[in-house]
């Protein structure tokens, strides 16, 4: 038996460890599982160039719980070591790591890690209080050794009897991280990391029913079925994302995405990545069926290292617009490991971002191209997404300026040349400038709608989560003004010429203004008169279409609003000069009948507007009954 010491300046560096990798104690699964799996695909390669002859068997990872025992067993039957190269690998190699890894962490809060200072094996000493490695190489005539530590600069390794070729390492799992030895909580963490890795990962047995080997009958005449204990793999070393996509149909797609997410409504289409210049890039993404639900939909993407799950906090790895997707990204030349401020920084990742941006927005031009009329009937499902890559990434919008369409409210679709042609003659203000306007919602603003129909003007839906900040971004990237249908009178928010002769002189508007002041709260309305046609309404109510913005922005966290404060709640009590009503009000004598008369049209106009609740709703009703009779 061989004793030494392994040659760091840190007295202990498993503490050191500990205290940088606590909150994250499960990722021993990954790294230990992953080298196992490593060491067969190394004999594989080395097997496929005549490097190691004969049969190499049927390559597989196994991991072992004895609860009696306390221990966890990782094992696998791959390419083995020799002493010399436990000494190399184990003693020499990963602690260089580690010590490196402690030098530029010691004095910093890192969110940090062991893959990439090789410390991969040494995570076990984040659950153990002692680590045995039972190994034997795949090399003729080799002797089996097993090397031990109990987490201090010091080890053990003898030799001793192992007949079988590969590597087992045996961690003696410690006090204070025993819900390891919780079947359950291995195997969700099993699940977790090691469901696509390329070589069988075994975890206990299932239960398989076959038929009966002897023939034998049941009542009815059929072969009986008995219980066979199996191995359980618990994962799918062939996943779609690494096949080639002509090797695919849509229904293998369709049954990756029910793996990846099982019991969800099935995606609407998806992008099959697969890059090997500048850099490596495979995947599958996928657009889910967003209807609004944008933080529901978020963070569903999963990251993979050569199959080995990373992580599924892709923000730094991809543009923000793109958590919205669904899927699988593997590469091995994104960072593994490391500090967010690293991922943002490295440039692999910001190519690898950019290149998935450029395909997502390759893949919605060529369908639009394609089909259009299919793409028209997605666009409820997929304008969320394409709003917010053009909000938040620019090369994506300018990309997606070819095939970003907006609805109207008569479901029409347009790109917004065409829009900006179908609509120049009639809604250009006299000011030259296009004035689109829009609805956030068809039902609420159908008199409206109809109002400015009429006079031939043509009304987009606008009615996402999104709108608010991107109707701002319409305005700025196509040059022209977007109003809401409630912010003004149809004829103030085109503009187009002089407003039509009042009937009412400005005494006789003086004279009946305080009629309906008195009917309004004048801390949040404002009464004013415009003359507009006999056939509009007698009283319409407006809110700034900045004012409202604003509040919608703040509302939604854009722009800083908070440090503004509250926006108030202002809005314009229109009364229209020319509709009879407004006559009859000014001619009314009976003090009564002239206060009654303008509450009702009041009133009116805040029901058309959804703002006529409770008590007053109820005195409306009462007083609409009573005026009918």
């Amino acid at each position: 038996m061989e004793k030494g010491t392994i040659n760091i300046q840190t007295e202990n560096i498993f503490p050191i460890i500990k205290k940088f990798l606590y909150s994250d104690t499960e990722i021993f699964v990954r790294e230990l599982v992953s080298n196992a799996v490593d060491a067969c695909q190394k004999l594989k390669t080395m097997s496929a160039a005549g490097e190691v002859k004969g049969d190499i068997g049927e390559l597989q990872v196994e991991v072992i719980l004895d609860n009696k025992a306390k221990t966890i067993t990782i094992k696998d039957n791959g390419i083995g070591m020799t002493a010399e190269e436990v000494n190399r690998y184990i003693n020499e190699i990963a602690f260089s790591g580690a010590t490196e890894f402690v030098e530029k962490y010691k004095d910093k809060d890192a969110n940090s890690i062991i893959g990439h200072f090789g410390l991969g094996f040494y995570s076990s000493f984040m659950v153990s209080d002692k680590v045995q490695i039972k190994t034997l190489s795949h090399k003729n005539a080799s002797q089996a050794v097993q090397w031990e530590s109990d987490g201090s600069p010091e080890y053990t390794i003898s030799e001793i009897n192992k007949k079988d070729r590969g590597t087992e390492i045996v961690l003696h799992i410690s006090k204070d991280s025993k819900e390891y030895l919780e079947d359950a909580r291995i195997n969700t963490v099993l699940n977790k990391y090691c469901k696509f890795l390329p070589i069988n990962v075994i975890y206990g047995e299932k239960s398989e029913f076959i038929e009966d080997p002897k023939g034998e009958k049941d009542e009815e005449g059929n072969t009986k079925k008995i219980e066979k204990k199996i191995p359980n793999v618990l994962n799918n070393t062939a996943p779609a994302w690494i096949k080639k996509p002509a090797d695919l149909k849509a229904e293998d797609y369709k049954g990756f995405y029910s793996e990846l997410y099982p019991f969800s409504e099935e995606p609407m289409f998806h992008i099959h990545l697969n890059v090997d210049y500048p850099f490596n890039l495979t995947g599958i993404l996928y657009f889910p069926k967003l209807r609004n639900q944008v933080e529901v939909q978020k963070n569903k993407i999963q990251l993979y290292s050569n199959q080995v799950f990373i992580t599924d906090s892709v923000e730094n790895i991809v543009p923000e617009f793109l958590t919205l997707l669904h899927g699988v990204i593997d590469s091995p030349d994104i960072p593994l490991n490391v500090s967010r401020s690293y991922l943002q920084s490295d440039s692999n990742v910001k190519k690898i971002s950019n290149h998935i941006s450029k395909k997502v927005a390759d893949k919605l031009g060529s369908m639009f191209k394609k089909d259009r009329k299919d793409f028209e009937s997605k666009w409820s499902d997929i304008e969320v997404f394409i709003q917010y890559g053009m909000l938040t990434d620019d090369k994506f919008g300018e990309r997606a300026e070819k095939f970003t369409l907006l609805k109207t409210t008569d479901d029409e679709f347009f790109t917004f040349e065409e829009y900006k042609e179908k609509v120049k003659d009639a809604q250009t203000d006299k000011d030259s400038k296009l004035v689109y306007l829009y609805s956030h919602n068809a039902e609420e603003h159908h008199s409206l709608i109809e109002v400015a129909k009429s006079k031939g003007y043509n009304v987009l839906l606008l009615d996402g989560p999104l709108s608010s900040h991107y109707i701002q971004k319409l305005e700025e990237k196509q040059g022209v003004s977007l109003a809401r249908l409630d912010a003004d009178t149809i004829d103030k928010l085109i503009n187009k010429e002089e407003a039509q002769p009042s009937k009412l002189s400005k005494e006789e508007e003086d004279k009946v203004k305080p009629v309906f002041e008195s009917n309004v709260t004048k801390d949040k309305f404002t009464v004013q008169f415009e003359s507009m046609s006999e056939t509009e309404q007698p009283v319409v109510i407006t809110q700034s279409e900045f004012m409202r913005r604003m509040k919608e922005q703040q509302a939604m966290g854009g722009g800083g609003m908070q440090m503004m404060g509250a926006f108030p709640e202002m809005y314009n009590l229109v009364v229209n000069s020319n509709h009879p009503l407004t006559s009859k009000i000014l001619a009314e004598k009976n003090k009564g009948k002239k206060e009654k008369l303008a509450k009702q049209a009041v009133d009116l106009a805040l029901l058309s507007n959804g703002m006529l609740k409770g008590k007053d709703l109820a005195e409306f009703i009462s007083r609409s009954v009573e005026m009918i009779d």
